[in-house]
């Protein structure tokens, strides 16, 4: 679409969509929209003429609302759903000329819906902007993920290093690729994608780790992208007679799937994470913020018990509040950066190239490393900016991230652990941090009310509270609840 159209997709235009319905042949239109369980529905439209398409792109269509998010009642549930012309893509997988969009949420006043998961989200980043004198929260995602499929015999790489594996000891490396080529010509601004550490066989049946990560951009594009990503590559795994999952467990003792979020502040194209001397107060806010809200975050971010089984030492998953550079036992993690004379290792390792600085403080981000493929991305990633704005809030931000910055693998220095207040260990602890918070969530009207009560009720549905201590390292029990959230998110 942006290469028909010669323009970036946040210009995109309902004459732009007309254009393309006509040069393409559109034969359907298809309306998806993020619903209260975090995954994408779909709702197919005919067209008959471009007049038809006129009218289903202006005027959107009604859907009921008591079905996509449970605390509405049926009695007043009506809504609209109206195409972001931005977000429009040609279906790759339909046999009919297909145009996509996702869409918003509207009551029948024609206002948007308080509770819809994209308006909390924008709303989060209005409040942001507001707050911080118009810097943008910029995200990226990392999608994590397993493809389950039956086990092949030759090349089997070695259990829990399959990190950076090439093929023939990563067996989907093929789907991979074809996945990011596909999320890329559906508007993905994708960074990379590798083999991950989880790689494993249980009887006849072979377990594979892969990821796909993003590259940074605005929340709300941010979100768009991981969730048409995730639709990708269950459908490409589905026509592959593969099982694609970003469940947080898959067994004991093996690596689990995170969703790790990187953020960064930006204003007037300039990174506000680093300085001349390093990260900058704005940088420690931000991660003031974040720290301070992380228990009650994970009820965007962790949102099944399975969630927690992924949350234990020595797994590469976080358990503690604190912050480290480099630091992979950490919860907040400020990731290696081109700074302090990096910008000459291009010219070190190919000495016909001129030794020139380049300034890439446009890379460093800083990296949340909480949050599974079981959350509601939009959710998510508006809580993440309510913390980080939380943040430029408190009389204390700076001194407080200090004194939760960590140099040392944490699980290794007993002393170091003693200090950092754990994260939750179930649905229901992570609902009781939410209520605690949650009038600062409320704040500005960015997560109403009524979505916080669906969301504490969700969690403590699970009944949970003691089901990590109760399973420990039964395999059996484990798988149950594995099978039960498989495809969670």
């Amino acid at each position: 679409m942006v290469q028909f159209l010669q323009k970036p997709m946040r210009e995109f235009t309902k004459s732009d969509m007309l254009k393309a319905i006509e040069e393409f042949d559109i034969e359907m239109l298809n309306f998806r929209y993020m619903a209260h369980d975090g995954k994408l529905k779909t709702l197919n439209f005919v067209i008959n003429s471009l007049d038809h398409a006129d009218e289903v792109l202006t005027s959107g269509e009604r859907v009921d609302g008591s079905s996509l998010f449970p605390f509405l009642e049926a009695g007043s549930s009506d809504l609209y759903v109206v195409p972001r012309f931005r977000t429009a893509f040609i279906d790759p997988f339909a046999e009919i000329p297909t145009l996509d969009f996702l869409c918003n949420y509207y009551t029948k006043d024609g206002t948007p819906f308080e509770m819809a998961p994209e308006y909390t989200l924008a709303k989060a980043g209005k409040a942001f902007r507001e707050t911080t004198g118009g810097m943008e929260f910029e995200v990226m995602g990392e999608l994590e993920y397993y493809v389950i499929a039956p086990k092949e015999d030759s090349y089997l790489a070695q259990d829990q290093r399959g990190y950076h594996a090439s093929t023939p000891y990563c067996k989907f490396e093929t789907f991979r690729t074809e996945a990011m080529k596909l999320i890329a010509e559906c508007g993905g601004l994708i960074k990379y994608g590798h083999s991950e550490v989880g790689n494993f066989t249980m009887g006849d049946t072979m377990y594979e780790q892969n990821e796909i990560e993003f590259l940074p951009t605005t929340l709300e594009d941010a979100a768009d992208q991981l969730v048409i990503a995730k639709w990708i590559m269950r459908t490409l795994g589905y026509q592959y007679g593969i099982t694609v999952t970003f469940a947080p467990k898959i067994t004991v003792g093996k690596a689990g799937s995170g969703m790790h979020i990187h953020t960064r502040i930006s204003k007037d194209g300039r990174n506000m994470y680093v300085g001349p001397d390093g990260l900058t107060e704005v940088a420690h806010k931000a991660i003031a913020g974040i720290l301070s809200l992380a228990g009650s975050l994970t009820a965007f971010g962790n949102t099944n018990p399975t969630s927690y089984f992924r949350l234990v030492p020595h797994q590469e998953a976080p358990t503690n509040i604190c912050w480290g550079d480099r630091n992979r036992s950490a919860m907040v993690r400020v990731p290696l950066g081109w700074t302090k004379g990096s910008g000459n290792m291009m010219a070190h390792c190919n000495p016909l190239e001129q030794n020139d600085a380049v300034d890439f403080s446009h890379k460093q981000t800083i990296e949340l490393r909480t949050p599974d493929g079981s959350a509601n991305v939009y959710l998510l990633l508006a809580g993440m900016t309510v913390a980080a704005r939380h943040g430029f809030e408190m009389t204390d931000a700076v001194q407080y991230a200090k004194d939760r910055y960590v140099s040392v693998n944490i699980f290794e220095h007993e002393d170091v652990l003693k200090r950092l207040e754990v994260l939750p260990d179930s649905c229901a602890a992570s609902a009781d941090l939410l209520e605690r918070d949650r009038t600062v969530y409320e704040a500005k009207g960015i997560f109403a009310p009524a979505l916080i009560d669906g969301i504490l009720s969700d969690l403590r549905a699970f009944n949970d509270r003691t089901l990590r201590a109760e399973t420990g390292n039964d395999k059996e029990r484990t798988l149950e609840l594995v099978e039960t959230f498989i495809h969670c998110g």
